[in-house]
């Protein structure tokens, strides 16, 4: 199996993936964590320092570990999602995703017809999932996913509408920004229970319509808990924080 088929095979198969989350737009810090026990690594382009062009350097490096990547485009930025795609990215997370036009628009970039208006140009996908251009054409559209971001009160209110578009293969749910927006910028509670009760509906309604379930875990402890409940994708940590907590604890060691 290719790494560009990998995560989609994984999660249909029920194995949920634990996604390192990167920032810092050096491959060799995906490339390092792509090396540990993570499934796959996420390059974030939203937040984090990624360009496409060090995303399209970063994603083969990744996959020389055998690991897939998924990217986060900036908020409607779709066309950069084919691109990505044809870099040999496995999955796309779009941000601030609020509509069905709006899932439809995203999805359309990352789905060859007919689904979607994807164009041609695939050259580094079709070489890291070792196909040929008839094989890749036939098969990318079921491994090439299109995750919808859900972080805010109006993806939440058209969530059923925004899983019917055929192009989405699932959603990623931002507890942080989703918790800022139930508490109209009150504060920041991904744990807290109207959050955590916004995750559980988006959850349950994804898994009623069949379609991928995943979400942004800032510890390991709520990773875990995730897992336990049944996401398909739960990213976890991000890179500038476990580079802090490794040199906090070898300093702590040492001072000792």
């Amino acid at each position: 199996m290719s790494s560009i088929r990998a995560l989609a095979d994984r999660m249909r198969s029920g194995t949920p993936a634990l996604s390192a989350w990167c920032g810092i737009p050096e491959p060799a810090v995906a490339g390092l964590l792509a090396n540990e026990g993570f499934d796959a690594v996420t390059l974030d382009m939203q937040h984090g320092g990624f360009d496409f062009a060090a995303a399209a350097r970063t994603i083969p490096l990744v996959a020389a570990a055998g690991k897939p990547s998924i990217a986060r485009i900036p908020v409607g930025d779709f066309a950069t999602a084919a691109r990505l795609l044809d870099a040999g990215a496995s999955a796309i997370i779009s941000p601030m995703i609020n509509s069905a036009e709006d899932a439809r628009l995203f999805g359309g970039f990352v789905k060859f017809p007919p689904l979607g208006q994807r164009s041609w140009g695939p050259y580094g996908a079709m070489s890291l999932a070792g196909r040929q251009p008839a094989d890749y054409l036939a098969e990318a559209n079921g491994y090439s996913l299109a995750l919808a971001m859900i972080e805010t009160r109006e993806a939440l209110d058209n969530l059923d509408e925004i899983l019917a578009v055929p192009m989405i293969d699932g959603i990623f749910i931002g507890p942080f920004d989703l918790s800022i927006a139930l508490s109209n910028g009150a504060s920041i509670a991904p744990e807290g229970a109207e959050a955590r009760s916004a995750l559980d509906h988006a959850f349950a309604r994804a898994r009623a319509v069949g379609k991928f379930a995943g979400v942004y875990a800032a510890t390991g402890e709520t990773a875990g808990s995730m897992v336990r409940q049944g996401y398909d994708l739960v990213a976890v940590g991000f890179d500038a924080g476990f580079l802090r907590a490794g040199a906090q604890a070898t300093l702590s060691a040492a001072k000792r």
